[in-house]
C-alpha cells in the first residue's frame, strides 16, 4: 500500500465519459486536483480511443481502449476483466472509487478481496433512467431497487450528491453518504457578462435564454426547444441557443424549424460557455432525471437564474435563485416569464448567491469524509462476515 508520506492512492475508476466536456468529466478533473491538492495521489483510469498514460493537474490519468456504446454519441466503456483487474493490482490503490453502478460492479469484490475500501459514486438516478426508458411505475422501482441492493453489497460506500438521488438507496435500507459536488467560481462569475456576446443572438429589448445539455434522449433537450415556441407564440421577443451536442441534434434541428433557435454546438473555452451563461436572461435545464446538475450551476455562478425540471434533483440544488417546472414545454415558459418578471439585479444576486454554497474545496472535503467512512463500513462488514 501506499499510504504514508505521499497520502492515499485513490484509484477512480469512470464509464460513460463524454471525450470532450460533461458533468462527469467536470466532476472527475476537479475532485482530482482536490485530492492531489491535499496531499493524495488520485489516479483515474477511463476508457478512450486509445491507451494513454499521463501526468496531469487531476493527478495521473491512465486512458484504456474502450469500444463506443452504440446510439449514445460518443459514450465509451472499459471492458475486459482480467486487463482491468491486473491494472488495479498493479496499482496497488489505497482507496477504490468507481463512477458506474452496472459494468464495474465486479470491482466491488476485487476490492474486498484486496482489502481495499471502496466507494461507488452514484451520477445518476436508476429509477428515472428506468422510467423515461419505458419500464415506469412499481416494476421500475422493484428492478431499480434489485440493482441498487446489489450495488450497496458490492462497495463499502455509496455516495450520492445531492437527497434526491440517495433516495432510492434510502428507500432499501442502504447506506448512502452525502457529498454535493461544487463549482468553478472564477470561471463562471458575473464579470464574464459581454454586451458584445450578448448581441451576437439577440437585439435590445430580445430576451436571450440558453439551455447547456447533452443532447441525448434522457436530457430532454427538446422541453427547452417547446418553451421558446410557447413564448414566442405568447409573444415574447426571445431566441434560444442551444449549447452542446449528441445523438438528437438532427430531430432538434427540425423541431425548432421557424423558431429563433441558434445551435451553438460544443464549446471547448471554458471562458467562452462562462460568457454566453452570464450574458443570458435565463437558463434552461431540462432533464428529468439530473442527480446535481453542474451546468445549472455553473450558470448560478455567472448570476444567470435557471428553470429546471421538476422531476429531477435541480430544485435541492438552485434553491430559490430559479423556478422548477414539470415537464412541458408550456411549463417551462411559464417558469421562464415568472423569472423575467422579477427585479434583474435581485434574481442576478440570489443566483451568485446561491452557487457559492458549492464549492471544490468542500465538495473535495466531503468526498474525503466518505473514503473516511468506506474503511469503517469495510471493517464492521468484515467482523460480520467473521461472526
Amino acid at each position: 500500500m501506499s499510504s504514508g508520506a505521499h497520502g492515499l492512492r485513490i484509484v477512480r475508476l469512470a464509464n460513460f465519459i463524454m471525450p470532450r466536456s460533461g458533468g462527469l468529466r467536470t466532476a472527475l478533473r476537479s475532485l482530482g486536483a482536490g485530492y492531489l491538492a491535499n496531499g493524495h495521489q488520485p489516479v483515474l483510469v477511463m476508457p478512450g480511443e486509445r491507451y494513454s498514460d499521463e501526468e496531469t493537474d487531476q493527478g495521473r490519468v491512465i486512458t484504456l481502449p474502450g469500444p463506443m456504446v452504440p446510439l449514445t454519441g460518443g459514450y465509451r466503456v472499459l471492458v475486459g476483466r482480467r486487463p482491468l483487474a491486473r491494472l488495479l493490482d498493479r496499482l496497488a490503490p489505497d482507496r477504490l472509487e468507481v463512477s458506474d453502478r452496472s459494468t464495474l460492479r465486479w470491482t466491488g469484490r476485487w476490492a474486498r478481496d484486496a482489502g481495499v475500501p471502496s466507494v461507488m459514486v452514484s451520477h445518476e438516478s436508476l429509477a428515472g433512467l428506468l422510467r423515461i426508458s419505458g419500464l415506469p411505475g412499481a416494476a421500475g422501482r422493484r428492478a431499480a431497487d434489485a440493482l441498487n441492493a446489489r450495488s450497496a453489497d458490492a462497495y463499502d460506500t455509496i455516495v450520492c450528491t445531492t437527497g434526491w438521488a440517495a433516495e432510492e438507496f434510502v428507500r432499501i435500507g442502504a447506506p448512502v453518504r452525502r457529498a454535493p459536488l461544487g463549482v468553478d467560481l472564477e470561471t463562471f462569475h458575473p464579470v464574464r457578462y459581454d454586451p458584445e456576446v450578448r448581441a451576437r443572438y439577440v437585439r435590445p429589448g430580445e430576451v436571450l435564454l440558453v439551455t447547456c445539455t447533452r443532447l441525448s434522449p434522457e436530457k430532454k433537450p427538446e422541453l427547452a426547444v417547446d418553451a421558446l415556441g410557447e413564448l414566442v407564440r405568447a409573444g415574447v421577443r426571445a431566441r434560444l441557443v442551444v449549447l452542446g451536442d449528441g445523438p438528437r441534434r438532427p430531430v432538434l434541428e427540425s423541431r425548432a424549424a421557424g423558431l429563433p433557435v441558434t445551435f451553438a454546438g460544443f464549446l471547448p473555452d471554458q471562458g467562452a460557455v462562462a460568457a454566453l451563461l452570464a450574458s443570458a436572461d435565463v437558463v434552461i435545464a431540462p432533464g428529468p432525471v439530473e442527480t446535481f446538475g453542474l451546468a445549472a450551476l455553473e450558470a448560478l455562478a455567472c448570476g444567470t437564474p435557471v428553470v429546471v425540471n421538476a422531476a429531477s434533483a435541480l430544485p435541492e440544488v438552485i434553491g430559490p435563485a430559479g423556478a422548477a417546472a414539470y415537464g412541458s414545454g408550456a411549463a417551462m415558459a411559464s417558469a421562464v416569464a415568472g423569472l423575467l418578471a422579477l427585479d434583474e439585479d435581485l434574481r442576478r444576486s440570489q443566483a451568485r448567491s446561491r452557487a457559492e454554497e458549492f464549492s471544490w474545496p468542500a465538495a473535495t472535503a466531503a468526498f474525503l469524509g466518505a473514503h473516511r467512512a468506506a474503511v469503517t463500513a469495510g471493517r464492521a462488514r468484515a467482523d460480520v462476515e467473521a461472526a
